[in-house]
């Protein structure tokens, strides 16, 4: 049997290898179709994560809330119809702006190690004691954020990653009247007998804005935006924003 170091050229040279098949395929058109959905005034598509879950640009500090950094702007073709022209071949976050100060985005548990797969963005923590205790920990930890608040969790018996959303909105002396937003993918793994944090995180975003203006978002996180796959067939995504009771269900930000 080869050992783990004799594989290990073949495990680097496979990224590769799909990287290039992959930039050999044609652009495809992207349809997203909203249905009845009201006031949406942009969608876009965000080429976050490479094949190994490193983030494709560097993190903006300079980033707006409402101007996310998008790869593609889908026109609208009307009755709900929102196209995508020539996109590339990958996996994709939609974000979606609806109405005064509304951002709904996708993500996915990319991963925190190297060599690890990403998690699917609806994959659910099904061990109850595990999914507690990953959330108390998170909800204690002490940062420079004073609000640390586990959004989603994903997850099995050996890995557990979480959507954090971590805001400084208590008075500073770096910029009065500011403060902080940002998102990061957690991982939490099981080690002896116990679930352990990870030091490294992977960093979504970071902004800076008037704790005024923070205060006044929805911003709000739904696995269904995230990962969506195209390859060089044209693709059509349905999806309905969600309101009431459903929009409840999703996590993020609201205004407070």
């Amino acid at each position: 049997m080869k050992s783990a170091t004799s594989l290990r050229p073949f495990a680097l040279l496979a990224p590769l290898c799909t990287a290039l098949f992959t930039a050999q395929l044609p652009a495809a058109t992207l349809t997203v179709d909203l249905g009845s959905s009201q006031g949406v005034t942009l969608v876009g598509a965000i080429d976050r994560f490479d094949q190994d879950g490193n983030l494709r640009r560097p993190v903006d500090p300079k980033a707006k809330i409402d101007q996310p950094q998008l790869d593609y702007r889908a026109a609208g073709a009307g009755g709900g119809r929102w196209v995508f022209q020539d996109v590339k071949p990958g996996k994709y976050d939609l974000v979606i702006f609806a109405g005064d100060k509304v951002r709904i985005e996708g993500f996915q548990f990319a991963p925190v190690l190297e060599f690890d797969p990403f998690i699917a963005p609806e994959a659910t923590v099904e061990d109850e004691d595990a999914r507690e205790y990953v959330l108390d920990h998170i909800t204690k930890s002490q940062h420079y954020e004073n609000k640390v608040v586990p959004l989603y969790l994903g997850g099995d018996e050996r890995v557990i990653r979480a959507l954090v959303m971590l805001i400084r909105d208590k008075p500073t002396s770096y910029t009065p009247g500011a403060g902080t937003i940002r998102h990061e993918i957690w991982q939490y793994t099981w080690q002896y007998g116990g679930w352990a944090k990870e030091k490294r995180t992977r960093v979504l975003d970071r902004l800076l804005l008037q704790v005024s203006e923070l205060r006044r978002w929805t911003w709000l996180w739904d696995p269904k935006l995230g990962g969506i796959e195209v390859g060089s067939d044209p693709v059509t995504f349905e999806y309905v924003l969600p309101t009431g009771t459903e929009r409840a269900k999703l996590q993020g930000l609201r205004p407070y």
